[in-house]
């Protein structure tokens, strides 16, 4: 089903992928890796140049508690509702490294304190840094996994076009040399923790100015940050109506709930099972 977490318990152990990595983390922490019942979106985008992928990373990082809120989409965990519209940003953020990633001087900076990491065997390999976006091990790409996995093609179409807008409106507006929005670490995480509580159905936290938002003025901030790339992809209209669509429909915590609430476990079955079948 297309949620960002598994909504109802397996009932029995979950089997483990027969890849020695898989099994290393299962033996490293087992109730960790037995509640990784989690899907999240990955969405890489293309920037050539190493240090403009640091660059777009560093300046994306004010922005990923809002793409928190817009793509949260896993807010029934084990049969209940969690309180949270994202219960995977939550559970997930218990590895080693994770949550809103750390900003970097230059790609230097980034390549030393990765292979810190490395050397005093806090991550085995690069595919252990868990952050929300990171740079990607296989790709030039700046890889944003900040999202909950969309109920619908449509959602999944704007939250990738949001992203590559943000990604690509960093890039320009590193050459441009704007300034730079460098958000404490704790005020960050706190964003986020808010963001998974509350979705788009509370205020939200906006790192870059410190203050409190609804969160439609976080959204329309966002966008803001987001127009010139935007304007360069020509992502605008998908992206702008996908995000009218959730705030007139709800995104996919919204939507879940919605279900659970008219009908209970079995609403919620059906109604992701029409979202996975419409596509």
């Amino acid at each position: 089903m297309p949620v960002g977490a598994a909504p109802f318990g397996a009932g029995e152990p979950v089997p483990v992928t027969r890849k020695e990595r898989y099994r290393a983390a299962h033996r490293q922490a087992p109730l960790l890796v037995g509640d990784l019942m989690l899907n999240g979106m990955h969405v890489h985008v293309g920037v050539p140049d190493e240090e403009e992928r640091v660059a777009a990373l560093n300046r994306i990082r004010p922005w990923l508690p809002v793409l928190v809120a817009v793509a949260a989409n896993s807010p029934i965990w084990q049969g209940e509702d969690s309180r949270f519209a994202s219960w995977r940003t939550v559970t997930f953020d218990r590895w080693a490294v994770g949550g809103p990633p750390p900003a970097f001087r230059d790609a230097a900076d980034h390549r030393a304190r990765v292979d810190a990491l490395l050397r005093a065997g806090a991550i085995t390999d690069g595919g252990q840094l868990y952050w929300q976006a990171r740079l990607s091990d296989s790709y030039p790409t700046v890889e944003v996994r900040a999202a909950d996995v969309q109920l619908t093609v449509a959602d999944a179409r704007c939250v990738a076009g949001l992203v590559r807008a943000l990604v690509t409106a960093a890039v320009l507006a590193e050459r441009q040399g704007l300034p730079r929005e460098d958000p404490p670490g704790e005020l960050l995480r706190a964003a986020t923790w808010h963001a998974a509580r509350t979705g788009l159905a509370g205020p939200l936290i906006l790192p870059s100015d410190g203050t409190s938002r609804t969160a439609a003025d976080a959204v329309a901030a966002l966008l803001e940050f987001a127009e010139p790339g935007l304007a360069a992809a020509g992502d605008g209209p998908d992206v702008r109506d996908g995000l009218k669509r959730f705030e007139a429909d709800g995104n996919g915590a919204r939507r879940q709930r919605a279900w659970y609430a008219d009908g209970g476990r079995d609403g919620l079955a059906r109604g992701l099972l029409a979202s996975a079948l419409a596509g």
